[in-house]
């Protein structure tokens, strides 16, 4: 496989092999238009073409060249914002709904490897670790938060039981989610592509669409080619840039940062996390962490507003990852690389619909690989006429950023630094 289009991260290195896909060239009619083919496109895709449609995506770059081909490759559950947010800002029926989506990514997500048989490295568990006293009784919230919706996988772990699933000082407590875990992302991407074209499906990569002609049949364009379709959905999240105005101003690409480690002894690597859960603390701007399929450890954190890359990769995050794990001290970091998320104002996702016919997903804020998988079967039910779980997610409000695209970044960067500093000062 070819990865001269990828960046060069540990997922691109270990990518599973997956065929060059043309460029759009010419004309074709079809009756949905997937823009991206990341995690928000392939799931919809998919869900479309189980149910009798006929779907062409277009990436400007590659299948998973995004966020669902570099991130954490953490399976957890519930949005940015946690349920207890949305029932203050969405009516008794919606909050419900809202509720009781909350767990279903997770399990559409083993449902496509089972399926499909897709290779990924499918490991089960998540723990979010508690480093102050506040941040415990968050999680006990929490815990009887999600209970209330029939989630029950859950387990709070004391000083000691924290200490038996991961190997640092740094954690007071934890809560444990068994329903959570962790994948190869960029494996299950490619999993998911090839499942979208074993179904009749067409994918085109390096076919980046410059301009959706809005009309009753819309017409998605890009440079050397066009697509007349019936809908279009719009799935490029972060890496959407100014295709659609109206979605740009709502949101905002951050950049987060991870590496990973040199192989380490199975004997090093189970001693780290003895029950090869997956981990996150509570922070605001939070560290992220497991093992790899090949006993590496992944680890990611720092948030660079407005999408810059860092000079220095390894210099953000290898001081967090001594922090927790001093015991890696002499071990190299091989691999370091940074993606985009999409952040929201209110960290909650946005769903719409522009006009009749183009719909779109986006704004995950840091928890999208569960996210975009329900995102999918959302908007395949939309576009099947069944539109009582969009309407929910569709009636979220959400605003700009203040300061409008000149400030949106300082004024961000502002708000992130006030919450770090309260969880450093334990507020």
């Amino acid at each position: 496989m070819s990865h001269t289009s990828y960046p060069d991260s540990y997922y691109a290195h270990s990518a599973n092999s997956a065929p060059e896909r043309p460029s759009l060239m010419g004309e074709e009619e079809t009756d949905v238009c997937v823009v991206g083919a990341g995690f928000t496109g392939l799931s919809t895709a998919l869900f479309l073409l189980e149910n009798g449609f006929k779907v062409t995506l277009l990436d400007a770059v590659k299948v998973g060249f995004g966020a669902s081909g570099r991130n954490g490759g953490q399976i957890v559950n519930s949005y940015s914002r946690d349920i207890d947010n949305i029932e203050r800002i969405a009516s008794p029926e919606h909050s419900k709904l809202l509720g009781l989506m909350a767990f279903e990514g997770g399990r559409i997500i083993r449902e496509r490897i089972t399926k499909y048989n897709i290779q990924c490295e499918l490991k089960e568990g998540g723990v979010f670790a508690a480093i102050t006293q506040k941040q415990m009784g968050h999680l006990e919230t929490q815990k009887k938060l999600w209970e209330r919706y029939g989630h029950t996988q859950l387990e709070l772990l004391d000083s000691q039981g924290i200490r038996e699933v991961v190997a640092t000082q740094n954690y007071i407590g934890g809560l444990l989610d068994r329903s959570g875990g962790h994948v190869h992302p960029l494996n299950l991407a490619l999993g998911e592509a090839a499942a979208v074209e074993s179904l009749g499906g067409i994918i085109h990569e390096n076919s980046a669409v410059i301009k959706v002609d809005r009309r009753a049949n819309p017409v998605v364009q890009t440079a050397h080619g066009l697509v007349k379709a019936k809908f279009v959905v719009v799935a490029g999240n972060a890496y959407l840039g100014n295709l659609i105005p109206e979605l740009s101003a709502k949101s905002m690409p951050c950049g987060s940062q991870i590496v990973a480690t040199e192989q380490l002894s199975p004997e090093l690597a189970k001693s780290l996390l003895p029950q090869d859960y997956c981990v996150e603390d509570c922070n605001y701007l939070l560290d992220y962490f497991r093992l790899s399929g090949d006993n590496r450890l992944l680890f990611g954190g720092g948030v660079v507003y407005g999408a810059r890359d860092p000079d220095d990769i390894e210099a953000i995050i290898r001081p967090k990852m001594l922090k927790t794990f001093p015991q890696l001290a002499n071990k190299k970091i091989e691999f370091a690389w940074t993606g985009n998320f999409l952040l929201t104002l209110s960290r909650l996702p946005q769903v719409g619909r522009i006009g009749d016919n183009i719909y779109y997903s986006q704004g995950c804020s840091g928890h999208g690989v569960t996210y975009t998988h329900l995102a999918g079967k959302v908007l395949a039910e939309a576009l099947r006429g069944k539109a009582e779980r969009f309407d929910a997610f569709a009636s979220l409000p959400h605003y700009p950023f203040p300061g409008g695209n000149l400030f949106r970044i300082p004024l961000t960067a502002m708000g992130a630094w006030y919450y770090s500093l309260r969880d450093k000062l334990g507020f």
